[in-house]
C-alpha cells in the first residue's frame, strides 16, 4: 500500500475534525464541511486526487450508512412513537412518492429528459437523509418538542426503503426500454418494507439477547453490536429486504431494552458514526468533480429551490394535516427535509446500471444535496427557536458508567457538573429536589472527594455523583442543570408561575384562581383539555388557552398530560 494515500487520507480526516468546529461558530453544517474538503481535494482542487470507482464507493457508503442508521435507531426512545409513528410513516411513503413526482415534473421542465429519467431524478432526490437530521438534531443543542423531533427523527430513519424501491424500479424500467418489469418490479416494495422490518426486529432482540447472555471484556461489548448490527444489514439486503430499515429497527430494539453496557455502547458508537459522516462525505465529495456541476448549475438551482419552497411545503401539509400539528409544527417540518448522503448513494444506482444521461442525475442529485445544506441546514436552529418549539432541557451527564451489578439493577453512576449562575449561590445538598430511587454518591472539589453529608452545601465547579437510572434522567439533569437557556426557556417563563396535577378539574380552578371558563363543562379535566387539543397525543410543551389562562404541559406519561403550567396571560397561544 502506498504510504502516501493513507497519509493523504488521514489528513483529510484531521483537517476535517478541525474545521468541525466552524459548523456552530458560522451556523455552516458539519456535514458539508466534509464534503466540501473531501472535494478540495478531488481532481478540481488542491488535492487532485481522482477517484471514480463507483462500485467501491457505492459498497462503502453503504457501510456507513448501516452504522449511522444504527447509533440513530439506538438513540431513539420507543415513547417518541406514540406521537411521532403515524405521521413519520405517511411521510416516508407517500410523502416520499408525492415528493418524487412533484420533483420528476421540475426536472422533466428543466433538463429537458425523457419522463422515465426524470422520474429517476425525482425518486433518487425524493427521501430525508438520516445521517443530515440526525447530525443537526442531536449536535446542534437544540430540544425540540417530541411531537416535531420524533416525526423527523423515524421519517429520516425509515423512508429509504421507498426511495429505494421507486428508484430500482425506474432503473429496471428504463434498463429494460419501459417493457418487462413483470412482477418482480411490483414484489420490491413489499420485500423492501417486509424483509427489512421483521428482519430489523428480529435481528435487533437476537442482538440484545447474545449481548446479555456472554461475558466479554466491556470494550468488547459495543463491537459486538457493531458486527452483529451490520450482519443484519446484510443479511436483510441479500434477502432482497431493506438493510437500512432493518438496522435502524435493530438500533430502536436495542436502545429500548436492557442491554448490559448501554453506556458504553453509546459512547462508543457516537465515535462509530461521526467517523462513519466523516469518510461517507469526503468520500462522496472526492467522487465528484465539481466542473461538472457548473453546466446544470442554473437547472439544479431552480429544482433545489422548488423542492424546498413548494414541493416539501405542500407534501407535509397534504399528508400531516390529520394529525394534529399547528401551524409552527408543519412549517418547521417542511423546511427539514434535508438532503445528504442518501441521495447521492442512490444516484449510483444508474452509473453502475451504466443508463443513459446517468451521469447527468449522478451530477443533478449532488447539486440538490449541496443546496440543500447550504439553504435548510444553516437555518434550521434559528428557524426552530424563532418558531418557539423548543422546550426546557435538562443537563446531560458528563459521563455515565454502568455498574453491571445483578444488585444494581438499571442504575448507572452519572456525573454532573454543577456550572451557571443558580448554583453561584452555595445550597444545601437536603436542598436538592431530587428524584426517588436516586443517591448522592459523592462530591467532588478541587481533586478531593467528599462525603454526601445532607449538610454539604454544593456550589458551582463541583462535580455531584449520583446513582440513578436511565429513566429519571431527564427530571434529574433538571434538577441539576444550571445551564443558560435563552428567557423564554426560562422553566417560570415557560411553564407559568403555578403547577398543578392534569386530574384537576377545570370546576376546581375556577374556584381557586377566580377564572370563568365558558362553554367548558366544570367536570373536564386539565388533561382531557390537553387530549381534546392534541387528538390524544400530547407532548410536553402542547398549549391551550383557556379565556384568561394559557395551559401548558409540563409532564405526560402514557398519552395524558400528569402536569399543567398556568400563565395568566396568551403569550405562548400558537
Amino acid at each position: 500500500m502506498d504510504p502516501t494515500l493513507t497519509l493523504i487520507g488521514a489528513l483529510m480526516l484531521v483537517i476535517s475534525i478541525v474545521l468541525s468546529p466552524l459548523s456552530s461558530r458560522v451556523g455552516m453544517p458539519v456535514l458539508l464541511i466534509f464534503l466540501v474538503v473531501g472535494m478540495m481535494m478531488g481532481e478540481d482542487g488542491p488535492g487532485g486526487i481522482q477517484f471514480d470507482d463507483f462500485e467501491l464507493a457505492f459498497l462503502i457508503a453503504n457501510l456507513a450508512l448501516g452504522v449511522i442508521l444504527l447509533d440513530g435507531g439506538m438513540r431513539t426512545r420507543a415513547e417518541t412513537f406514540r406521537v411521532g409513528l403515524k405521521p413519520a410513516l405517511v411521510l416516508a411513503t407517500l410523502g416520499v412518492a408525492m415528493t418524487a413526482a412533484g420533483a420528476a415534473v421540475v426536472a422533466w421542465w428543466v433538463f429537458d429528459l425523457h419522463w422515465l429519467t426524470a422520474l429517476l431524478i425525482g425518486a433518487i432526490i425524493s427521501s430525508t437523509d438520516a445521517a443530515a437530521v440526525f447530525s443537526l438534531l442531536q449536535g446542534r443543542g437544540l430540544h425540540l418538542n417530541e411531537r416535531v423531533s420524533a416525526t423527523l427523527e423515524i421519517e429520516s430513519g425509515s423512508n429509504d426503503p421507498m426511495a429505494i424501491f421507486l428508484t430500482l424500479m425506474l432503473v429496471t424500467l428504463i434498463g429494460n426500454d419501459g417493457d418487462h418489469a413483470g412482477w418482480a418490479v411490483l414484489t420490491m416494495l413489499v420485500q423492501q418494507f417486509g424483509v427489512g422490518a421483521v428482519a430489523g426486529i428480529i435481528g435487533g432482540f437476537a442482538v440484545v439477547e447474545l449481548a446479555n447472555r456472554i461475558r466479554l471484556t466491556p470494550s468488547l461489548y459495543p463491537l459486538l453490536v457493531a458486527a452483529a448490527g451490520i450482519s443484519v444489514f446484510s443479511a436483510t439486503n441479500a434477502l432482497g429486504g431493506s438493510g437500512f430499515l432493518a438496522i435502524y429497527l435493530t438500533g430502536v430494539v436495542i436502545g429500548n431494552r436492557h442491554v448490559r453496557m448501554m453506556p458504553m455502547i453509546l459512547q462508543v458508537h457516537d465515535g462509530l458514526a461521526w467517523l462513519a459522516q466523516l469518510c461517507l462525505f469526503l468520500m462522496l465529495g472526492l467522487l465528484v468533480t465539481p466542473s461538472d456541476l457548473i453546466p446544470l448549475a442554473g437547472g439544479g438551482l431552480i429544482l433545489a429551490l422548488s423542492l424546498i419552497f413548494i414541493i416539501r411545503p405542500l407534501t407535509v401539509m397534504l399528508t400531516l394535516w390529520p394529525f394534529a400539528f399547528n401551524r409552527r409544527e408543519l412549517g418547521f417540518i417542511s423546511w427539514v427535509g434535508l438532503r445528504g448522503a442518501v441521495p447521492i448513494v442512490l444516484a449510483l444506482f444508474p452509473i453502475i446500471a451504466d443508463l443513459p444521461e446517468a451521469q447527468l442525475v449522478f451530477h443533478a442529485a449532488f447539486f440538490i444535496v449541496l443546496v440543500s445544506l447550504l439553504v435548510q441546514g444553516t437555518t434550521m436552529t434559528p428557524l426552530a427557536r424563532k418558531l418557539r418549539l423548543e422546550v426546557p432541557a435538562g443537563e446531560d451527564p458528563y459521563r455515565r458508567l454502568p455498574l453491571d451489578a445483578p444488585a444494581a439493577g438499571d442504575h448507572e453512576l452519572m456525573l454532573f457538573p454543577l456550572r451557571g449562575e443558580i448554583w453561584e449561590t452555595p445550597r444545601r445538598l437536603s436542598q436538592l429536589r431530587l428524584p426517588e430511587n436516586t443517591a448522592v454518591a459523592g462530591v467532588f472539589r478541587n481533586r478531593v472527594c467528599l462525603q454526601p453529608k445532607a449538610d454539604l452545601e454544593v456550589s458551582s465547579g463541583d462535580m455531584v455523583a449520583m446513582f440513578a437510572t436511565p429513566s429519571v434522567l431527564p427530571e434529574l439533569g433538571k434538577a441539576l442543570s444550571g445551564r443558560h437557556a435563552p428567557k423564554y426557556l426560562a422553566e417560570r417563563a415557560f411553564f407559568g408561575d403555578f403547577v398543578l396535577n392534569g386530574d384537576a378539574l377545570l370546576g376546581d380552578v375556577e374556584q381557586v384562581y377566580g377564572i370563568e371558563f365558558d362553554d367548558l363543562p366544570p367536570e373536564l379535566s386539565l388533561a382531557e383539555c390537553f387530549a381534546r387539543r392534541t387528538k390524544g397525543h400530547p407532548v410536553v410543551g402542547d398549549v391551550v388557552t383557556l379565556g384568561p389562562v394559557t395551559l401548558v404541559a409540563r409532564a405526560t406519561s402514557a398519552d395524558q398530560v400528569t402536569k399543567v403550567g398556568l400563565k395568566m396571560d396568551n403569550s405562548q397561544n400558537g
